[in-house]
């Protein structure tokens, strides 16, 4: 049995990781899961990974909704995936933009990705050891996170961002294949 602070987690973006990217999600109906998050999840489970949710949410942010309409999406997503075996560990987002934020949103923070914030507070919540932990974006702002925490492993999912991050990672299209790589990565 793992210990607590052995633990190691599956960081997940969620816009254009968990769901498709629809533009300032905050309506269950709009929800599209993206193909593959399912399986994946609940292959990181039975090999022990904590799924954790790190999300950057500009929408609040920007006033196009608030922090309750988030919450209660994630309540009902939550659920829905509860009816699929999974459980998510923890949900951490970041309602933060500097540039486009109104009023208490508008300003810098930790939180925000490509900063470690969200991961390094995981960490500590959590008893996640980072360097055995694997993150999963669909921007450059993720693998910039996740090499600044010291993940051991950043996937980016091909087609929110064209172009090249920089920082070390493994660019993928679809989930199946980090899926394959954590079957294969069991050694600590």
């Amino acid at each position: 049995m793992t210990s607590l602070s052995n633990a190691r987690a599956l960081f997940l973006d969620r816009d254009g990781v968990i769901n498709q990217e629809v533009g300032y999600l905050h309506r269950p109906e709009d929800v599209r899961w993206v193909e593959g998050i399912v399986p994946l999840c609940r292959r990181a489970q039975s090999l022990g990974y904590k799924l954790v949710v790190v999300t950057n949410q500009a929408g609040i942010a920007r006033g196009y909704y608030t922090s309750q309409q988030f919450e209660d999406l994630m309540t009902w997503m939550r659920a829905e995936l509860a009816r699929e075996g999974i459980t998510l560990d923890a949900v951490y987002h970041c309602p933060y933009h500097p540039e486009h934020g109104i009023g208490e949103y508008k300003r810098e923070h930790e939180d925000r990705k490509p900063g470690p914030g969200m991961l390094l507070r995981a960490a500590r919540d959590l008893g996640i050891d980072l360097s055995q932990s694997v993150m999963i974006g669909d921007r450059c702002s993720d693998i910039a996170a996740a090499n600044t925490a010291g993940l051991r492993q950043a996937f980016l999912m091909r087609g929110t961002e064209d172009g090249e991050c920089s920082g070390d990672y493994v660019a993928i299209d679809a989930l199946d294949e980090v899926e394959k790589w954590l079957a294969g990565s069991l050694s600590v």
